[in-house]
């Protein structure tokens, strides 16, 4: 490493926190392999074995997935409208193949954090020096009253992780009859993409536009009593179809009765603290909690999600683990501008990890991470809006960086002579919307 200009390296690994296109340094080749293994292969997992083999060829990356292919979540809510076909959300990992990542396909069943190996369903093991866990979110159904995995599989489906379920919840769209009442059931937070549920009802909104459904109802049972975007998406409901109790789509928060306590499939309803609701499409969305294998792993702390630390998101509970995605917890959660739980934010956590250990196995000083995150919402087919956020990490704790962050703005100017923004400004947002996702496939699965 002393051929190798650290100055010119170290800001290679600083970028890499940052959603930078990395250089790889030739002379890393040589060194030592250490092994990585990476348990998880979305956004977050993808990510950081694609990074790490491109920052350092030396280092042995396994990765181990359950699935040959990946279906994005991100625009997921755009095949219920028809606007999309799921295929263009769905990507394989060849290319992380031919990096030189070792793809498994199997199922993790036991994570040994002393001594350092992972278990898959037919026994076999791999031993690490790293550990990379990104399992997403997993579900509590037992929260709802009459709500099991099998009942969200085959009649209320969730669709909060995209692909079957997706399809069934299109085709129940699709059966809805004119003046039907679909309903949207959001747990309280924190979720997997904050702003999602009001994007779906949206496009649900706009499927029923579209296609002789104009006398639907779309009703969002809220567990929260605010949510992401909120301005900009009842400004976008109000103009395009309508919003509040005479308009197709209505929003009760949770203080307004808008928890979902119990569900009947048979019936085809859902139980509030004060109400009974009948839907021919009923969308009820469990509360989340960290994916399976971190909870049997020890990653939780008994808790729901896994703390991290700042610097690098290794695990708090356990040495040499690292929690990225959507499973870890970080941020000033309690002010709002807590880690959201999103792609981007993933693909950039895994950065910051693949960075980190390059660091650390070359024997170099740690980079300084910075956390990025956008997403964007589409409610038409030229109406988007989207959000950044940015974290530094200043005295190990994590600051939400206000200048760079930012919303899509509701008006121009301020009191009187504020004026609504330019529909222009909100179709371009739209097409910037499919050019974000494809970025971002590109950058995590290429």
């Amino acid at each position: 490493m002393n051929s190798i200009d650290r100055r010119s390296f170290l800001k290679s690994l600083t970028a890499a926190s940052g959603a930078a296109v990395l250089s790889i340094p030739s002379a890393l080749a040589s060194n030592p392999k250490a092994r990585v293994v990476v348990v998880g292969g979305g956004f977050g997992g993808a990510t950081v074995a694609k990074y790490l083999r491109q920052l350092d060829p030396g280092i042995d990356v396994t990765l181990i997935e359950r699935e040959t292919r990946y279906t994005s979540c991100p625009l997921s809510n755009e095949v219920l409208s028809d606007s999309r076909d799921i295929k263009t959300l769905q990507t394989g990992y060849e290319r992380l193949a031919r990096r030189g990542v070792k793809m498994v396909h199997a199922e993790v069943t036991g994570i040994d954090p002393v001594g350092k190996k992972v278990t898959v369903t037919d026994g076999t093991t791999f031993g690490y020096d790293a550990l990379v866990v990104s399992p997403g979110v997993d579900f509590n159904y037992a929260a709802i009253k009459g709500l099991t995995q099998e009942i969200s599989d085959t009649q209320l489906p969730h669709a909060w992780k995209a692909g079957a379920q997706t399809l069934l919840l299109k085709k129940q769209l699709a059966a809805m009859p004119d003046g039907g009442r679909f309903i949207i059931a959001v747990p309280k937070g924190p979720l997997r993409c904050p702003p999602g549920p009001y994007e779906r009802a949206a496009q649900v909104a706009m499927y029923c536009k579209h296609h002789g459904k104009k006398k639907a109802k779309i009703l969002i049972l809220d567990s929260n009593d605010s949510f992401s975007k909120r301005p900009l998406f009842e400004e976008a409901w109000k103009a395009l179809y309508g919003y509040g109790p005479t308009g197709m789509i209505e929003w009760v928060s949770g203080s307004s009765g808008g928890i979902v306590e119990e569900v009947d499939p048979t019936g085809m309803t859902c139980r509030t603290t004060f109400d009974e609701h009948k839907a021919d499409v009923l969308n009820v969305i469990p509360p989340h909690h960290a994916g399976k294998i971190a909870r049997t792993a020890g990653l939780t702390n008994s808790g729901a999600w896994c703390a991290v630390k700042p610097m690098d998101l290794e695990s708090t509970a356990h040495k040499d683990v690292y929690v990225i995605g959507d499973s870890c917890v970080g941020g000033e959660v309690s002010t709002g501008n807590g880690f959201p739980k999103s792609a981007h934010m993933a693909n950039s956590q895994a950065k910051v990890v693949a960075a980190s250990l390059v660091a650390k196995f070359n024997a170099l000083p740690a980079p300084v991470p910075v956390y990025t995150n956008t997403c964007y919402s589409v409610v038409d087919h030229d109406w988007g809006f989207s959000v950044v956020h940015l974290f530094r990490v200043e005295n190990n704790q994590w600051v939400y960086i206000k200048e760079g962050s930012g919303i899509s703005p509701v008006t121009i100017g301020t009191g009187k002579a504020a004026k609504p923004v330019p529909r222009i400004h909100r179709k371009i947002e739209a097409q910037y919307a499919a050019g974000w996702l494809n970025n971002l496939m590109a950058d995590s699965f290429g």
